[in-house]
């Protein structure tokens, strides 16, 4: 039976350092990752920025930005063929942005899913066929900033967990292969959030083949719900964050094998990002990162140790840690009232703030905020202060 190769890679958005790299010379952001990319027969990328600012940025809890036209070129050459646009940056510069981005992916024979003028858009699979294999691929995020999209307003596929795992159920008979992206889950933390735990093993029931994470921008985990694989954090791709944090620095994509009895094989090929492209770990680099992942996934094996590791951020987080936060967004609301206003919304409205204050504040009540395993709470304070050296 004839089998084919997909390829899945995270958060991708044509910034910062490597803005103009990637209008010069387009290829050359992915390094020595490219060959694997180009021996792809079908491959998808989070795409994290629309690539037209027509009217400037928008206001929001965090930042904004926008790639350029030109930069549509680094997509071709990496062989993309279709973008994941359910998530947070897709909207930065507003529906005009993403109606000329749309246009241009249009335009260029890329495809894009998870986002829309109305929920029915955004709530719509990619549906794709390689060599007479027939597959979905339902996306799914958190809406932040208010921007998941309804019937009557533009935005992207809202956290709608037993929408989605209907509408994996109802699809089932109609696909060989039934993928999930979801761009959630809590910024910069080694385990995932609680509640994005408890909603892949939802979809898995469902019928998912594969289901893979994004928007952390570090790397977390994978176990299996059954037969099916939950990737929880891919970390970042081409993404440029002008930090030294080691973690942010590292990220995988995914090479998956199928054919039409389902998912065959599945690998994660780690990377790390320079200040001018992305590259393959050498053999000591992957050996550590080989270890590393064990020791992310083990806690995923079961409900009950993901709740620990879970906890484990909460803890590292601490009492302090939530009142430094409090007086952040009270000095940016004197300071920049709007700014501080979208940043109060979303802890109120997104879903990866609001369980962690939720979860926080009522561990705190009841006295439990420092229990957790210390091993756990110690990977936790590692990815947030390990630089690379």
């Amino acid at each position: 039976m004839d089998k084919v190769k997909i390829l899945f890679a995270s958060d991708w958005a044509p910034i910062r350092g490597f803005s103009q790299i990637m209008k010069e010379k387009p290829e050359a952001v992915y390094g020595d990752l490219l060959p694997h990319m180009l021996n792809a027969d079908y491959s998808i990328v989070n795409m994290e920025a629309p690539l037209c600012c027509p009217k400037g940025l928008i206001t929001k809890s965090g930042a904004a930005f926008s790639g350029e036209a030109e930069h549509i070129q680094a997509l071709k050459a990496g062989n993309f063929k279709a973008v994941v646009c359910a998530n947070n940056h897709t909207f930065d510069s507003g529906l005009e942005g993403f109606r000329e981005t749309q246009t241009l992916l249009r335009d260029n024979q890329i495809a894009s899913v998870g986002a829309g003028e109305n929920i029915f858009e955004a709530r719509k699979e990619l549906a794709f066929e390689v060599n007479g294999i027939k597959f979905a691929l339902f996306v799914i995020s958190e809406g932040e900033d208010m921007l998941g999209a309804t019937e009557n307003s533009f935005g992207v596929r809202p956290w709608e967990v037993e929408k989605l795992a209907e509408d994996i159920r109802q699809a089932r008979a109609r696909y060989d292969i039934i993928l999930v992206s979801a761009h959630c889950g809590l910024e910069y933390q080694p385990y995932p959030s609680f509640y994005v735990y408890e909603a892949f093993k939802l979809w898995s029931e469902a019928g998912a083949d594969m289901i893979i994470g994004h928007h952390p921008h570090v790397p977390q985990g994978m176990t299996c719900f059954g037969k099916t694989p939950a990737y929880f954090s891919l970390g970042n791709f081409v993404f440029y964050q002008p930090v030294k944090f080691f973690h942010r620095k590292t990220g995988y994509f995914l090479e998956i094998e199928a054919d039409k009895s389902g998912i065959v094989s599945h690998k994660a090929v780690p990377y790390r990002i320079e200040a001018e492209n992305l590259r393959l770990l050498n053999e000591q680099e992957k050996a550590d990162f080989e270890t590393l992942f064990a020791q992310l996934s083990a806690p995923l094996s079961n409900r009950e140790t993901a709740k620990q590791a879970w906890n484990a951020v909460l803890a590292c987080n601490g009492v302090q840690g939530f009142r430094d936060e409090l007086e952040r967004i009270l000095k940016t609301m004197q300071e920049t009232p709007a700014k501080g206003a979208a940043m109060l919304r979303n802890r109120v409205t997104c879903i990866q703030h609001r369980s962690q204050w939720i979860d926080g504040m009522t561990r705190i009540m009841d006295g439990t905020i420092d229990s957790a395993p210390s091993e756990m709470v110690e990977m936790v304070r590692e990815f947030l202060t390990r630089e690379i050296s």
